[in-house]
């Protein structure tokens, strides 16, 4: 037999070989990933309310009723805000913590597992260890240092309660892009900076041409993640807020949560966790294509 035969037969055989091995992560993924997809698209088209056996199909009227729906819009419109500043402050907020723990001080292991420690917590228990200090320990603190506006509880005022949302998802969320930023970092060679330097770059110089550019790659996964983080938020509105006072703090998700699971409206619920996964892939899309012609450039 040639060489070139028995090369092909081999790598035919590896594949062979490499495709038996994908059949069970196949199977899974359909399983519990395009089933249940398929099937709650199909359920979303009905009257179903998640209990009886008896429904009827409706069509796309649930779709419908989504952009009709004022509180729907309401918290369309809070889910954006609360995506918006959660994005804007994780980036500058863990571009800042990175840099400064990239430095050489004394003791940066232990500032960088301090920093850390917040991501291995539970969000519902970060949630309800918060919520007791908005309640009990901000409003001395307000009332000592005579802040009107932190003298009682601040999920109990309209505006205030996303910001001390956000706080919290701050407070436990940045931990992991700072990590991701802090990896970037130590990936640049020191070289340039060395060379910019004695070209007679400034800080911000060398900041804006060296470091932004080799941090793309993880902006965009910061971006991606921390999207999806913020429009999906849902156990700190449900630990602290259950979406008040009124509906100022109603998320998408805690809304889906509501029709779904206490309004039995299991149907509807779907067609809105659908447009809002659509909503969520189209933006990610949109990201990755400008981050990478970013990156391009």
């Amino acid at each position: 037999m040639k060489k070139g035969s028995h090369t092909r037969a081999a790598n035919r055989e590896q594949n062979r070989t490499f495709a038996l091995f994908t059949i069970p992560g196949f199977l899974l993924y359909c399983a519990f990933f395009i089933t249940p997809v398929l099937m709650g698209i199909y359920y979303s088209l009905t009257d179903w309310d998640g209990i009886t056996r008896n429904y009827n199909f409706i069509g796309v009227e649930n779709y419908g009723k989504i952009f009709s729906n004022k509180q729907f819009l309401g918290s369309l419109l809070f889910t954006f805000q609360y995506t918006f500043f959660l994005i804007v402050f994780t980036i500058v907020l863990g571009v800042a913590l990175a840099l400064l723990l990239n430095r050489h001080i004394k003791g940066l292991s232990f500032f960088r597992a301090m920093y850390f420690f917040p991501a291995v917590l539970s969000g519902l228990t970060v949630g309800l260890i918060f919520k007791q200090l908005f309640y009990h320990v901000v409003p001395v603190i307000g009332q000592a240092l005579h802040i009107e506006a932190l003298s009682q509880n601040p999920l109990a005022d309209p505006v205030l309660a996303m910001w001390s949302i956000l706080f919290v998802a701050l407070w436990q969320g940045l931990p992991i892009p700072m990590l991701l930023f802090l990896a970037g970092l130590q990936s640049i060679p020191t070289d340039l900076y060395e060379a910019a330097a004695l070209d007679g770059a400034s800080a911000w110089q060398r900041f804006r041409t060296i470091t932004v550019p080799f941090l793309m790659p993880v902006l965009s996964v910061v971006l991606v993640l921390t999207l999806k983080s913020g429009l999906m938020v849902f156990d700190y509105i449900m630990s602290m807020t259950e979406g008040g006072p009124g509906t100022a703090t109603q998320s998408v998700a805690y809304m889906i949560y509501i029709h779904g699971f206490t309004q039995n409206k299991y149907a509807q619920s779907i067609a809105e966790a659908i447009v809002i996964g659509i909503i969520i892939a189209l933006i990610s899309a949109v990201q990755i294509y400008f981050t990478n012609r970013k990156k391009a450039v």
